[in-house]
Formats: C-alpha cells, sequence, structure tokens
C-alpha cells in the first residue's frame, strides 16, 4: 500500500470515527490544507537521539528536505543514512543540512510545510514559534516547553497561525490508552477525585551529585577541601559542536560534558526535570479522561533544592476544579529517591500491587483504574472481583493502525496537514497538559512547601510574586 493510499485511508477512518470529538480539540478544519495528492515538505530540528526516529517517523508521511543539528556529527551521520545496510541509495537525497535552525527557516521558508523539533526542551519553543510565525504546522517533543510562559504561548500561536501540531508523547496513539478514556468518562469507576502518578525518573544526576560532576565545581571542591587556590580550566566542546547554537536562549556557560548530550534534562536552564521528561507520558490518559484544564493551586515537598538543579526527589499535589459534571481532583506526582527509597503513593492504595517503576491509578468512587506503564495504555479494574463480566463501553474515539504508535502520531500530524481532523495530541490539550504540569517544577523551587495559588484564566500566580516569575525566563541576548 502506498504512502498517499495509507494516509487517505488513515484520514477516511478517523473522520468517520470520531470527527465531533476530534473538532473539540480545537483546530479548525476550514483552514488551508495540504492535498493528499502532494508530500509534505518536512524540515527536521534536532536529529540524534529521539531526533533520529521522529525524521524516520515523519518521513513515512512526508518528504524531508532539511536536517538541522548543531552537532555536526550527528547532522552528517543522519544525512548520510541508506535505505538499507550496504545500499548507496540515502533515505533523504537532496536533504539540505543546517546547524542553526533560524537560518535554515530563513533560507527555506517557502520550501517547507512542516517542522519536527526534537531538541533539549529550552530550545523547543523558540524553534517551533518561529516556525508557527511562519505559518508552519509542527510536531514538537514532549514536554512541550520549557516553561509554563512558553506553554500558553504556543497554544496562541498555533491557533492564531491555523497550525498542525502534534506533541510527541507516543502515548496519546496508543488504543489501550484511548480506551481507558472512554472507561473512565463511561463512569465504570464513578466520580474521581484523586489520581497518584509516579515515575523512575530521575535517571541522570541531579542535587550535589550533579553539580560535583561538573569540572570546574569539582575542582574548586576539592581545592577548598585542601585549603589550596583554584584555577579554572575550561572544558573544550567536541570539535563537531557548535556550543554557542546549543546553548540557544539559555544564558551562556561552558561547555562541559554533563550537560550534553544527555543529562541537560536536570539542569533548570535547559531541562524540565523528572515531571517534565514523563509526566506529559505518565499523567496523559488520567489528564485526558478526567478533562482536567488548568489547576487552581500547587504544593510540592522537595529535597536539595538549588539554583542549578532539579532536586532528587519530590512530592507534588495540583488541585483541580470541578470541570463540567466531574467532582474537582487532587492529582499526587512522586518522582526520585527519598531516605534511599522510591517516592511513591501512599501504602494503602499500592499493597498488594506489584508496583512498577511507572505508572498510575485512578481512585473513584466504585472502584479504581491502575495503569502500570509510562503510557497509560495498558490498565486494570480493581478490585478485580468487583469487574469480572464488565463490558467496555462503544468506542467514541478513533483508534490507530500498526504496532509503531509513534509513527502513528506521525500519520495524525500529515492527515490533519491534508485537511483531516486535529491530532489528538494537539498543541491546544498538549500545551494545557505541559502548562499544569510544569507547574510542579515551580512549586518544586519555592521553599518552605507553600501552597501556590493559580489563575489559569491570566497564566498568573497569585499569592506568590517570586514563584510567578518563574513562570518565564529571559532568553539570552540575539536569541
Amino acid at each position: 500500500m502506498s504512502r498517499r493510499t495509507t494516509r487517505r485511508r488513515f484520514l477516511q477512518e478517523t473522520t468517520a470515527a470520531g470527527l465531533g470529538f476530534w473538532v473539540a480539540g480545537g483546530v479548525a478544519l476550514g483552514r488551508e490544507s495540504k492535498s493528499p495528492n502532494e508530500k509534505v515538505n518536512i524540515a527536521c530540528i534536532g536529529v540524534g537521539g529521539k531526533g533520529s526516529s521522529d525524521v524516520d517517523g515523519a518521513s513515512k508521511v512526508g518528504q524531508i528536505v532539511a536536517l538541522c543539528d548543531v552537532d555536526e556529527n550527528t547532522l552528517n551521520g543522519k544525512a548520510a543514512e541508506t535505505v538499507k545496510k550496504g545500499s548507496d541509495e540515502l533515505k533523504f537525497p537532496g536533504v539540505q543540512k543546517f546547524a542553526d535552525y533560524r537560518e535554515m527557516l530563513d533560507k527555506l521558508g517557502d520550501k517547507i510545510d512542516a517542522v519536527t523539533v526534537s531538541t533539549p526542551d529550552h530550545t523547543h519553543a523558540p524553534a517551533s514559534l518561529m516556525a508557527m510565525k511562519l505559518k508552519k504546522h509542527v510536531y514538537c517533543q514532549k514536554p512541550l516547553t520549557h516553561t509554563v510562559a512558553e506553554a500558553r504561548e504556543m497554544r496562541e500561536t498555533a491557533a492564531q497561525n491555523k497550525c498542525v501540531t502534534q506533541m510527541g508523547n507516543q502515548g496519546s496513539a496508543e488504543n489501550g490508552l484511548r480506551e481507558a478514556v472512554e472507561v473512565i468518562q463511561s463512569g465504570a469507576i464513578g466520580n474521581v477525585r484523586e489520581v497518584h502518578v509516579w515515575t523512575n525518573r530521575p535517571i541522570w544526576p541531579q542535587g550535589p551529585e550533579a553539580i560535583l560532576k561538573v569540572r570546574g565545581a569539582r575542582d574548586a571542591a576539592y581545592a577548598a577541601l585542601r585549603g589550596k587556590s583554584y584555577t579554572f580550566s575550561q572544558p573544550t566542546p567536541p570539535k563537531s559542536l557548535h556550543w554557542n547554537l546549543w546553548l540557544g536562549v539559555a544564558p551562556e556557560r561552558p561547555y562541559d560534558s554533563i550537560y550534553h548530550p544527555f543529562s541537560w534534562r536536570g539542569w533548570l536552564d535547559f531541562g524540565t526535570g523528572a515531571i517534565g521528561d514523563m509526566a506529559c507520558h505518565t499523567a496523559n490518559m488520567a489528564y485526558r479522561a478526567l478533562k482536567l484544564g488548568l489547576p487552581t493551586a500547587i504544593v510540592a515537598e522537595a529535597g536539595d533544592v538549588n539554583p542549578e538543579t532539579y532536586p532528587t526527589y519530590a512530592k507534588i499535589a495540583f488541585d483541580f476544579p470541578a470541570r463540567e459534571d466531574m467532582p474537582a481532583v487532587k492529582l499526587y506526582w512522586y518522582e526520585g529517591m527519598k531516605d534511599r527509597k522510591k517516592v511513591l503513593p501512599p501504602e494503602s492504595l499500592i499493597k498488594g500491587l506489584n508496583v512498577p517503576d511507572s505508572g498510575s491509578l485512578l481512585v473513584g468512587e466504585k472502584g479504581m483504574l491502575y495503569s502500570p506503564d509510562d503510557y497509560g495504555q495498558a490498565y486494570v479494574l480493581l478490585p478485580e472481583q468487583d469487574f469480572k463480566g464488565y463490558k467496555k463501553p462503544a468506542p467514541t474515539l478513533p483508534r490507530t493502525e500498526g504496532k509503531n504508535k509513534d509513527d502513528a502520531m506521525k500519520a495524525e500530524w500529515v492527515a490533519g496537514i491534508e485537511g483531516g481532523p486535529a491530532p489528538y495530541s494537539n498543541f491546544e490539550i498538549a500545551s494545557r497538559l505541559t502548562e499544569s504540569m510544569l507547574l510542579g517544577d515551580v512549586a518544586i523551587r519555592v521553599p518552605g512547601k507553600k501552597m501556590l495559588e493559580y489563575d489559569g484564566a491570566n497564566g498568573k500566580i497569585t499569592n506568590n510574586a517570586d514563584a510567578d516569575k518563574l513562570l518565564r525566563t529571559d532568553y539570552r541576548t540575539g536569541w
């Protein structure tokens, strides 16, 4: 079956299965669309790690015309990939290469229909916003942004420019997640007033461990312990890496291998910590099923709070108000290790469960829905004896095909560009999920476990001026 036929089939099936739902996702169907007879021209920003598979997935439903990465080795390696091992046929023939996404968008603006953004968190919004302001459709990795304010700007910019958008939390394409949403919304476990979500993150250094891995900090600490003077020796970035471009909007600092290519996630200037990395996955099912919107209050308990990294552990509580016919909900997030023990929900709730590294538990009046994975695709209703013979509700949400749900996310996105329904994780909902969870990162940084009151209509913390300043960050001069 050809790619064009696959996209047409996907478009027909999803439209027939749930058009009303998709329209409610917030993207107008009256926009100018790309014909299914034409290939969508896609430029990819960030092509290493997750970015590499995003390029591959996008290439199955569109034409890759440009690749951009701040590391020349990564960029050249991706551009040189062949269709199969031993073949001379390139995967992306004629593709143009760039180190700076600003140059790419300036030079190829009229040749690009859409972009993927698969970079460290602090670059998500700057790259995506520039593309959307040029009326390019955007597929951006989770978490959608680095700050709360950016999440709101992404939502507004996408709507203003009628961009078709998708956040890369691939669990959204899992049919099991969509089924779980239907089960909860059917009332199977009754009104839900409590949600618990936990993760095995961080799996990278945070707190003092991370800071002491920075060469300058480590050498200075050793010198101080020995009563000796210290002269800073600046590490040299790899020759292939454009360090200034990697920093992008972040404050200038010397290169160190603790930041790139992976452990940037734990640093305030670059990443969003454990909750930023995983909540757009693990809290996604509950967030959708309960139509949570934005919280009104957030409070956190955290360890090793410091001005450079996220903490070694945290427990965060979010208060969401009543919605439609649903009662108010308290959502609890758990991350890291405290006193050498994993931070988890109360023992009274998880006793008897084979609790995995990540999961979620929705507590209803009639029972609980327990999901033992990152994506909410697998679930069981508890107590199991109370749900013997349970019949699932008739599907109300579209289903995706194939085992690779990461590819299904790209197929939904391109189908939307071609005039179909809004993708399931479009920025209208993805930005609110991101905004909500990143408020947890703000609460982590407030000393004394102080409750923060959030005005979602205006995007402001109303009872703590210092915390309100943490909703946004200043971009480096020139960016």
